[in-house]
């Protein structure tokens, strides 16, 4: 199994919050039913982070493995969400789609898409998800319409009603105001002014740091925070392997497991003290100026570039269509090939 682009982190702080609204909407109804205005108000979506937030984000959560499916390729092709369109198309209907996005790529007209068309593209669509993102909770946080969003709206949005004093008995309300600690500290340092309110950039710093420079020491803070069980603030390599892979009863240890544990002692550990601190953290998940686009462009080019003239046609897309776009057969034969490897 191909090593993660950095692994899921945030999902127990994002999921956590999921569970607060659904453990609000509970103690509501259970209080009246007459506050069920109350519960449509206070019953927002959380934005999932659905991965380890890292500096030059991968482009897609899948790993790039084209011997067992190309979602990886249509992640950063399509973005992500509408990929998951595309999966739900016939064949015919993804190529004729393709077909017209491979006109608006090639922006000069030339008949060909160049190294530099492709490159901008995958780019756009990735800041464009980005944008959706912030845009799909901007109107569930900005409460008083003012197109900004202060931490108290954010805070009362999310946590206000469950950590009320009546729900003082609530086993894991610890947990939560844990998360709520934490999800103010990314709010302050998101707010580079300090005014506690996000313009829509901050905010856009609070929900995707990856994204940002002045986010990076914050990133890396998290990172250590969620993989480092034992406190110590440092990741060993129990901890390290422990974040990726969970053995089940009787399972042989997958090969890269293995290979992590090489990496880990390797190249993660440089000074060889047996631990990760903040520093080599910061080497392993901000690994310079990685441009995955790019990378990814030259990549679906090498590999549809039949006259290797170092461009593809359109004829050369849609001869490899299903490496750009998926659809449901390409997405049943890769449930196929997936039950298979686990047999």
């Amino acid at each position: 199994m191909p090593t993660r682009p950095v692994v899921e982190l945030l999902h127990a702080n994002w999921t956590g919050r999921c569970e607060i609204n659904c453990r609000k909407s509970a103690m509501m109804l259970l209080k009246s039913l007459a506050s069920l205005c109350i519960l449509a108000a206070v019953a927002f979506a959380v934005p999932a982070q659905e991965k380890r937030i890292h500096h030059h984000a991968d482009l897609s959560d899948h790993a790039h493995d084209d011997a067992h499916g190309f979602q990886y390729d249509h992640e950063a092709f399509l973005g992500k969400e509408e990929a998951k369109t595309f999966d739900q198309l016939t064949p015919e209907e993804s190529k004729d789609r393709l077909a017209k996005i491979v006109d608006r790529i090639d922006t000069d007209k030339d008949g060909y898409i160049s190294h530099t068309e492709l490159h901008y593209w995958i780019k756009h669509r990735q800041r464009r998800y980005i944008e959706e993102n912030v845009n799909k909770h901007w109107k569930d946080y900005d409460m008083n319409k003012d197109g900004k969003i202060g931490w108290e709206e954010y805070k009362n949005t999310t946590y206000g009603f469950y950590l009320d004093e009546e729900f003082d008995d609530v086993e894991d309300k610890a947990t939560y105001k844990s998360m709520l600690t934490r999800d103010e500290r990314r709010f302050k340092t998101a707010d580079r002014d300090g005014d506690g309110i996000a313009t829509r950039e901050e905010f856009t710093a609070f929900l995707h740091p990856e994204e940002f420079d002045y986010m990076k020491d914050l990133v890396i803070q998290e990172t250590v925070e969620d993989i480092d069980k034992d406190g110590d603030g440092k990741v060993n390599l129990d901890e390290y392997i422990g974040d990726m892979y969970t053995p089940e009863k009787g399972e042989r240890v997958p090969d890269w497991v293995q290979t992590e544990k090489k990496h880990f002692s390797e190249l993660r550990d440089a000074n060889k003290d047996g631990y990760l601190d903040a520093g080599e953290v910061a080497h392993w998940i901000l690994p310079g100026e990685v441009d995955h686009a790019d990378n990814e462009a030259k990549h679906l080019i090498h590999e549809t570039d039949t006259d290797k003239d170092k461009k593809i046609t359109k004829k050369e897309i849609l001869a490899n269509w299903n490496m750009f776009v998926g659809s449901q057969a390409t997405n049943y034969g890769e449930d196929l090939t997936k039950k298979h490897d686990e047999l």
